[in-house]
């Protein structure tokens, strides 16, 4: 069975084609500038050229429409007819309280998901524009909703709950939802296999660090806490994003200073984290550029607070459960900044952390790898995640 999955952002759509006898990616693609001047699809296929069309594309149906195309294409496509996908598995950002497990989509579902993009107004419209166009092309094919958040409902109200007047919660559903759930599910499942030992007997810290971050605590294979809350803004620095602050700076950037609420939202959302810091963008490849060629002074203090931030979240999850035995880092940061991990995990021998220095240079990480010495209590790993595979996963289990 072949199962196509899509991850749509207001202009852009993400795609792979993944073969579940092998759960081998047969294509992946990228459609960027939908609705824009000089829309363009890229797709690569394992063994052929990079296939790129550029074409007016006014909205995300035409986009769609020209995705199923390219995979029939003859030349560069890897199926002979739209027949052979078997279901579509959507990625959708924001499922609340409704949703803790993937689901079917039929008219109930997108009215739910219509309810909860309050909750997500920047990524669940862009999530349901990406099924509409889809349900519009291929009416008969099985669709499936898999939730960022639905990871992690298994958190304790105690973990989730924020100190606010209960009725904030009960009126309009306030709490700690998390992001990123896909991802943490698939990385700790990861850990578990390279351990050798069943997820359920494991306490495990998934570190996902891309331009958005988040850290989780996963106990014996479920989500029992995380940094994201009621929206992605909550947590560590991010690459436009702040974390964590404290709440009076809103206020006193709006009554000292005569931003409004929405501009105020802009600032803490595009305009703050590494970009605010640093004033060297969001790719943390150009931060590393600045402290290699000139030792950036606000450049290093980006990988400081990063690190930092990241210590301190490892050491009170730990505390959480009571233990950790192992962790991992994962997404582009993640995986390719060893001067992150190194910060994040640095003078923690007393934490039963011993971290292989040549191991954790080594961009060659392939599927994985262990970056703790041999003696270390705690086991520290390099993953790739892969949330397509997850969601591949999710959406055959469904329509099966």
């Amino acid at each position: 069975m072949k199962v196509l999955v899509i991850n749509c952002g207001s202009s852009s759509l993400k795609y792979q084609l993944i073969d579940m006898s092998n759960e081998e990616a047969l294509a992946q693609g990228l459609v960027e500038r939908i609705a824009m001047e000089g829309s363009i699809l890229t797709q690569k296929v394992e063994g052929k050229d990079k296939y790129i069309v550029e074409t007016p594309m006014k909205d995300h149906q035409v986009a769609i429409e020209l995705v199923l195309k390219s995979l029939v294409d003859e030349t560069h496509g890897v199926i002979k007819s739209m027949d052979e996908i078997s279901s579509v598995g959507h990625r959708v950002v924001h499922g609340g309280e409704k949703y803790a497990a993937s689901v079917v989509i039929d008219e109930e579902v997108l009215k739910n998901l219509q309810d909860l993009s309050k909750l997500a107004p920047l990524h669940n419209p862009a999530n349901m524009t990406g099924i509409k166009a889809c349900q519009e092309i291929m009416a008969n094919t099985p669709m499936v909703a898999v939730f960022d958040t639905a990871f992690h409902q298994t958190m304790p109200q105690k973990a989730f709950m924020y100190p606010v007047p209960y009725k904030f919660y009960e009126e309009d559903h306030i709490r700690r939802y998390g992001f990123h759930g896909t991802s943490h599910k698939y990385v700790a499942g990861k850990v578990a296999e390279c351990m050798n030992k069943d997820i359920k007997d494991l306490k495990i810290i998934t570190c996902h660090i891309g331009n958005g971050v988040s850290v989780t605590a996963v106990e014996g294979g479920k989500s029992v806490d995380t940094t994201m809350g009621f929206t992605p803004l909550d947590g560590i620095m991010m690459g436009s994003r702040c974390g964590s602050i404290d709440p009076s700076i809103v206020t006193y950037l709006m009554t000292e200073k005569g931003y409004s609420a929405a501009e105020v939202d802009k600032i803490l959302n595009k305009e703050s984290g590494c970009l605010g810091v640093a004033n060297l963008g969001t790719d943390f490849r150009d931060i590393r550029s600045a402290v290699e060629e000139r030792n950036d002074s606000k450049a290093l203090l980006v990988m400081d607070i990063y690190g930092y931030q990241i210590k301190k979240q490892i050491g009170a999850y730990a505390a959480a459960m009571g233990g950790v035995d192992g962790i991992v880092f994962t997404a582009g940061v993640g995986e390719h900044a060893p001067e992150i991990r190194i910060r994040s995990l640095n003078d923690m021998e007393f934490f039963g952390i011993e971290l292989d220095e040549e191991k954790n240079e080594n961009q060659n990480i392939g599927d994985g790898m262990e970056i703790s010495k041999p003696n270390s209590k705690v086991k520290v790993f390099v993953i790739p995640t892969n949330e397509e595979v997850m969601i591949a996963r999710e959406t055959l289990e469904l329509v099966k």
